[in-house]
């Protein structure tokens, strides 16, 4: 992928402040296994701005905002902000789409996109397809992987889309969830160590 100035740096700027802002936040309720409900609330109507926010900007370019439109950080942005399209899945199945094309064109991460697709499969009621989502689990282990389809091939299919083996990230992502945040804007790159996604 092309990593030379984007051709839209406001936009990389605000996808990315928008990305961060959820970030910590959705962290902190992670950690605490708390179901808050004005935590929650708060977290939600964050994704809903942003969620509004990049469906305007898809619709201004018409594609999805990649890496030579925001640069690298801000197209993980913009794919971190689509995975939390959860009320808004007629844009995260668009999300899906234009993020494929772009991969195809090498502009935008392919296990990124994966990550995407069963999020967006999660939401139709389907069963997700790389093992890439989670919930926290009630019991002392903490995140457990949602349903998956055809479990005996989840292995190999995450290979092709540059994931690494399903118990190994979901060994990973426990030990990111037990590990103190690190949450600094200084070290924002659009890659904190947080979320249930990432580890995936």
């Amino acid at each position: 992928m092309n990593t030379a100035v984007p051709r839209d740096p406001d936009l990389a700027r605000e996808l990315i402040a928008r990305a961060q802002a959820a970030d910590e936040h959705w962290a902190r309720l992670a950690r605490a296994r708390s179901a808050d409900q004005p935590i929650i609330g708060r977290g939600r109507h964050l994704d809903h701005t942003s969620i509004e926010f990049l469906s305007r900007a898809i619709a201004q370019y018409g594609a999805w905002p990649d890496v030579p439109l925001v640069g690298v950080g801000g197209a993980r942005a913009a794919w971190r902000i689509a995975l939390r399209a959860d009320t808004r899945t007629d844009l995260q199945r668009v999300a899906v789409r234009m993020m494929h094309d772009a991969v195809e064109r090498g502009t935008a991460s392919l296990p990124q996109w994966a990550h995407l697709y069963d999020r967006a499969i999660l939401n139709s009621r389907k069963a997700q397809w790389y093992g890439t989502q989670y919930r926290l689990g009630s019991g002392s282990d903490g995140p457990e992987r949602l349903a998956v389809g055809e479990p005996d091939g989840l292995d190999a299919r995450r290979a092709s889309v540059g994931l690494p083996p399903a118990d190994f990230a979901l060994q990973q992502l426990r030990e990111r969830l037990a590990a103190e945040p690190s949450l600094d804007a200084e070290e924002y790159d659009g890659s904190p160590a947080v979320v249930l996604a990432d580890a995936a």
